[in-house]
């Protein structure tokens, strides 16, 4: 697993980051695992659905939307229980991280970057305080090059299933 940053526990009250988290994974994990330690008080977690799903891969096998919002939940709990854990629908790139005056950072990985840029932009349009952009490293699965991700997950669920279709 790739390490991650060095991370300053508490930093900050608020800290907003967003994604599908369709089968809440390693790469997941440590996303979630930093935007907890940063935190003093409360983590927003942006849930995609609708119009974010459509172009996903295998966006038929994405896990219902209450079912990722509750493994988000959950996990961020399992790491540091007092949190106050917010996780709201999003159908666009930006949800509550444009228009929470109170959010203070960003969690991002490497590979999304300039979704955290975006967001600032947006805040700033908005008058709101620009956010302090925390970036974790991908998390790659053992022996492959490939990061690991729910696009990789659902292939192997999609083509196992075909398989224990044709053996039936």
């Amino acid at each position: 697993m790739a390490t991650m940053n060095v991370i300053q526990p508490n930093k900050y009250s608020a800290v907003v980051l967003g994604g599908t988290f369709d089968r809440l994974h390693a790469g997941h994990h440590v996303l979630l695992k930093a935007a907890a330690e940063l935190a003093r008080e409360r983590v927003v977690v942006g849930v995609s659905t609708g119009p974010m799903l459509a172009n996903k891969e295998y966006a038929h096998l994405i896990e219902p939307l209450d079912v990722r919002r509750q493994a988000v939940e959950v996990f961020i709990k399992s790491v540091k229980p007092e949190l106050k854990v917010e996780t709201e629908p999003i159908i666009d790139p930006y949800g509550p991280s444009i228009v929470d005056p109170a959010l203070e950072a960003i969690v991002v990985s490497k590979e999304t970057i300039k979704g955290g840029e975006a967001v600032n932009k947006k805040r700033a349009e908005r008058g709101l305080s620009q956010l302090q952009v925390e970036v974790v490293d991908l998390v790659f699965e053992h022996g492959f090059t490939e990061k690991i991700s729910s696009t990789m997950l659902r292939e192997r669920d999609s083509s196992q299933t075909k398989a224990e279709t044709k053996t039936d």
